[in-house]
């Protein structure tokens, strides 16, 4: 018993003494690994031929402009960033955003613009421009003598513009534009006003995430069945329908080429703000409650409304409801108005789309759809233009 119990003893020893020195080398091998990576240690990088490769620039995007004189070489990098990857990203309503710039996350933008005369080819740098800049929404003046677009600097989205006759660019306003959700800014047919969606000037800071939720979230079908498809990045909570409506609200803005600043309307989660071909109305398009947690924005209620450009809504073209409850058939539609539009060769023509068929796509029928006009001063009776056998796209 007791010799049984010294070599347990000496069995014991042994481990402990094997676990001391296990222990130390570990110590060593973290202290050494921690003088090996220091604070200040930073991206390593591969040989010069396999970065020049990687790194490559892209075969540029070309944009002609309305004469068809110039062609603009719209060049970009092969890569995007490591500081763009690592952006803050959030993800509302089947959209995905920067909250800090209030744009679109994870971008792929211009670094350079090049103009080229189409007869002669001969080529120009546009300058002016920041160092290493980030653009996107370019944008002609319908007279071809101006480029308008977007700067993304790290905090916010400005507007510039660069003159053909001089290459050269300049920022026109120093607002925030609201580039989250639909067009960002257009130009007036007048070519030196241009309508731009900003961030609110009293919009303050972004709401805070509760601690302790109010209550339970709740979804009811009420006895129906509505069959949908699965969509990514929907609204999940209270929460989240109050980060959507601070992020997405936007003010409509009038900008001259002087950069004055204009305020038109009322503020509201605005897809989009055209303008007709004559320049003299704005169609807008706005998102409003009730919202949905089991479809993406497009398919919220939406109102819209011809306003001229003082702000004054002029016609209200519809008040669509939600849209949970859309057939499933590949080319199903809401019923009632959709696909609203300006026609392109008239002053102030609006023109949408109703379904004949009940919106949907899997039912028989000779007909699907009728598209109607209405001319400005939007005060007749809608005048058919034609109907359709098969679904209107846009």
């Amino acid at each position: 018993m007791i010799a049984v119990q010294n070599n347990h003893s000496i069995f014991n020893s042994h481990i402990i003494q094997s676990l001391a020195i296990a222990f130390l080398l570990m110590f060593f091998a973290s202290a050494n690994a921690q003088q090996a990576v220091s604070p200040q240690q930073t991206y390593k990088m591969p040989p010069k031929a396999i970065a020049d490769l990687v790194d490559a620039p892209w075969t540029p995007r070309v944009s002609i402009s309305p004469d068809q004189k110039t062609m603009l070489l719209c060049k970009w990098p092969g890569l995007p960033s490591i500081e763009e990857v690592a952006q803050p990203e959030l993800q509302l309503g089947g959209l995905r955003f920067n909250p800090r710039t209030n744009g679109p996350s994870r971008g792929w933008y211009y670094n350079a613009l090049t103009l080229r005369d189409i007869h002669d080819g001969t080529e120009r740098d546009i300058t002016g421009l920041p160092e290493n800049p980030k653009i996107s929404n370019i944008s002609w003046s319908p007279d071809g003598k101006r480029i308008a677009f977007t700067i993304t600097l790290s905090d916010r989205l400005e507007l510039w513009v660069a003159k053909l006759k001089d290459g050269k660019a300049s920022r026109l306003s120093s607002a925030a534009l609201n580039d989250a959700y639909g067009s960002a800014f257009q130009w007036l047919s007048d070519n030196r006003t241009i309508i731009a969606l900003t961030v609110p000037v009293d919009r303050g800071d972004a709401p805070k995430e509760p601690t302790v939720p109010i209550g339970p979230t709740i979804q009811e079908n009420l006895g129906k069945k509505a069959p949908a498809p699965t969509y990514q990045d929907l609204l999940k909570n209270a929460y989240d329908e109050a980060l959507f409506e601070h992020y997405l609200t936007s003010q409509v803005v009038k900008i001259t080429l002087d950069g004055k600043i204009t305020p038109i309307g009322t503020q509201g989660i605005i897809k989009r703000a055209n303008s007709s071909p004559d320049g003299k109305y704005i169609l807008v398009e706005t998102i409003h409650r009730p919202f949905s947690y089991t479809i993406p924005v497009g398919r919220f209620p939406k109102r819209v409304e011809i306003w001229d450009l003082d702000g004054n809504v002029v016609y209200e073209a519809a008040d669509l409801p939600l849209e949970e409850e859309i057939p499933i058939a590949y080319g199903s539609v809401a019923t009632g108005r959709r696909s609203f539009g300006w026609r392109a060769d008239t002053g102030a023509t609006l023109c949408w789309t109703e379904a004949l068929d009940g919106g949907d796509a899997g039912a028989e029928a000779e007909v699907r759809d009728r598209v109607y006009l209405l001319a400005a001063p939007f005060d007749g009776d809608p005048v058919p233009l034609i109907t359709l056998g098969l679904r209107y796209g846009d």
